[in-house]
C-alpha cells in the first residue's frame, strides 16, 4: 500500500515526558545539598524510527528509545560532570556524587561557571517545532521503495543503489540551573533520503538527495527525492578536467552551507579556547567579501535550527547583519567565559546569505 505522508502523519505522541521535570529538580537539589556553588542539569527523552531499503528490498528497521540525565556541578572554578539513564532517586544521588568527586580532582579554570543571570532567556515563544509522526514500518518502507525505484527508473545508466531511508524522531528535554533558569523544549525531525550509483564508459559515480523537516507533511514527495538523487548522479558521469586557472566559483546550496558551518565552528568558544581555530588571533581581519551578508534567525517558526535559548539557557535573538570582520562575532559557550571580553549567545538557527537570496540551514 502506498499512502501519502499526510495520511500516515499522526498528531499523537507515544512519549511521556512527565518524569523529566521532577528528576531535574531532584538533581539540582542534591547538588546544592552537597555544597556545589552552582549546577546545571538536563534530562531528555527521545524515540525514533528508521527504515532502510536497498535494491527493492527491506534492509533494516531500527527503533530507538533513549533517555538520559546529565549533571554538571561547579565548586567555584572547578567543575565535574556525570550522566545516567536511570531516573531512580538512588541513581540520581549516585550520579551527583560522582560529578562532585570529579570536581575535586579538576583544575580550577576562570572560564568555568553558569551563564550570567541577566543573559538567561525569560521569553519562550512558540516556535512550532513539535509535529510527531508515527508511521508504521510498512508505510515507511513503501515510501523508501518508491523513492529508490523512481531514481533507478530515471536513467538506464543508474545501475545500482546504496539505498533509500525514511526516518522519524521526536524528543523532549528539560534544562535547568541553580541560578534560576528553567527551560523545556520538544522537537521533531523527519527525513527521507536516497543514494544511487551510475556507470558509463568513463567509470562509476554516485550522489544522493534528501528532504528533512519538522513536519512530515512538509517533506518532499518520495518520487521528487528519488528523481533529484538520480539527476545528481547522472550529471557526474562523463566529467572532464579543466586546466589550473583562477575563476569565480559558484557553490551550490549543500556545499555553500558547509562554508558557513566552518565559519561558525572557527568562531565557536570551544575552538578558540582550545586554540584549535583557523581564525585564532585574527581579530580585525576581513573574513568574507563585502558583498556577503549573513543573517542570523533563530526564531523562525518550524525551522530546523530554531530555538528560544542556547545550550546554557542564554536567550537567542535575530541578528540581521553579522559583521564580516572577525572580532566580537564569537559563538559563546561556557568554555569561553573569561577568555574574551565579548559575551555573545551561541549563533544558531537559519543563516541567510545575501546575495544570492539562499537560505542555508545548519
Amino acid at each position: 500500500m502506498n499512502k501519502s505522508i499526510e495520511q500516515v502523519a499522526s498528531a499523537s505522541s507515544r512519549l511521556d515526558p512527565s518524569d523529566l521535570g521532577p528528576v531535574v529538580e531532584m538533581t539540582l537539589a542534591e547538588a546544592t545539598r552537597r555544597g556545589a556553588s552552582g549546577a546545571e542539569a538536563v534530562a531528555a527523552l527521545s524515540q525514533g524510527l528508521s527504515v532502510n531499503v536497498r535494491m527493492g528490498e527491506l534492509e533494516t528497521v531500527e527503533h530507538t528509545r533513549d533517555r538520559g540525565l546529565i549533571i554538571t556541578v561547579y565548586f567555584e572554578q572547578r567543575t565535574g560532570s556525570a550522566s545516567t539513564s536511570d531516573y531512580s532517586p538512588t541513581s540520581v544521588k549516585d550520579t551527583v556524587q560522582a560529578a562532585c568527586r570529579i570536581a575535586e580532582y579538576t583544575e580550577a579554570d576562570s572560564c568555568n561557571g553558569l551563564a550570567d543571570p541577566d543573559r538567561l532567556a525569560t521569553d519562550f515563544p512558540n516556535l512550532d517545532l513539535f509535529h510527531p509522526w508515527n508511521p508504521s514500518v510498512d508505510d515507511a518502507c513503501d515510501m523508501a521503495l518508491e523513492c529508490e525505484q523512481t531514481a533507478i527508473d530515471h536513467d538506464r545508466r543508474i545501475e545500482n543503489s546504496e539505498g533509500a531511508s525514511v526516518s522519524s524522531h521526536e524528543g523532549h528535554e528539560v534544562y535547568a540551573t541553580t541560578s534560576g533558569f528553567w527551560g523545556e523544549s520538544r522537537q521533531t525531525r523527519h527525513g527521507l533520503s536516497c543514494s544511487v550509483i551510475g556507470r558509463d564508459d568513463s567509470g562509476m559515480q554516485r550522489d544522493y538527495w534528501f528532504s528533512s523537516s519538522r513536519q512530515a507533511a512538509q517533506l518532499d514527495k518520495p518520487d521528487i527525492v528519488g528523481l533529484e538523487a538520480a539527476r545528481r548522479t547522472v550529471r557526474r558521469l562523463d566529467a572532464r578536467k579543466i586546466d589550473t586557472c583562477q575563476v569565480p566559483v559558484l557553490f551550490e546550496a549543500p556545499v555553500a552551507s558547509s562554508l558557513i558551518s566552518h565559519f561558525v565552528g572557527a568562531i565557536s568558544g570551544g575552538a578558540l579556547y582550545r586554540k584549535a581555530s583557523f581564525l585564532l588571533d585574527q581579530v580585525g581581519q576581513q573574513i568574507f567579501p563585502d558583498f556577503v551578508q549573513i543573517y542570523e534567525q533563530p526564531l523562525l517558526k518550524c525551522a530546523m535550527g530554531s530555538a528560544a535559548y542556547d545550550s546554557e539557557g542564554v536567550t537567542t535573538s535575530a541578528n540581521m547583519s553579522l559583521p564580516m570582520v572577525c572580532y566580537s562575532v564569537t559563538c559563546w559557550d561556557p568554555t569561553l567565559r573569561g577568555v574574551l571580553g565579548s559575551r555573545r549567545p551561541v549563533m544558531r538557527g537559519v543563516f541567510t546569505i545575501s546575495p544570492p537570496r539562499q537560505e542555508t540551514r545548519i
